[in-house]
């Protein structure tokens, strides 16, 4: 198994969802901030301007089967991409377990 995060920006959020719902069992969604390459904008705010580092993303969480790993990272790219500095990224890590919170069973599959 493993554990699929991706950053996206917060406009592509409806759509990615969307698409994924028909391939994932599942998702968690986080409203994250952060910078990467972009360092972040300025902001005008009464008059004022601002330098704001920190800009406001979504992070989505799935846990996945290893066979599906592929077909859920090109559905994000295909859908979440827009060609712009700040799209974000996607990051693809191993699950060792992983536990039912209610039974308090290892989940085998």
């Amino acid at each position: 198994m493993k554990l699929i995060k991706c950053i996206i920006q917060p406009h592509k959020l409806d759509d990615v969802i969307t698409v994924l719902q028909q391939l994932v069992p599942g998702m968690t969604v986080s409203e994250v901030r952060g910078f990467g390459h972009q360092k972040g904008r300025p902001v005008l705010y009464r008059g004022l301007e601002y330098d704001v580092s920190l800009l406001p993303k979504m992070m989505i969480e799935i846990v996945i089967d290893d066979t599906w790993v592929d077909d859920v990272v090109n559905l994000i790219i295909q859908t979440a991409r827009t060609g712009q500095i700040g799209d974000g990224r996607i990051f693809v890590l191993p699950i060792e377990q992983n536990y039912h919170l209610r039974t308090g069973f290892m989940d085998l599959d």
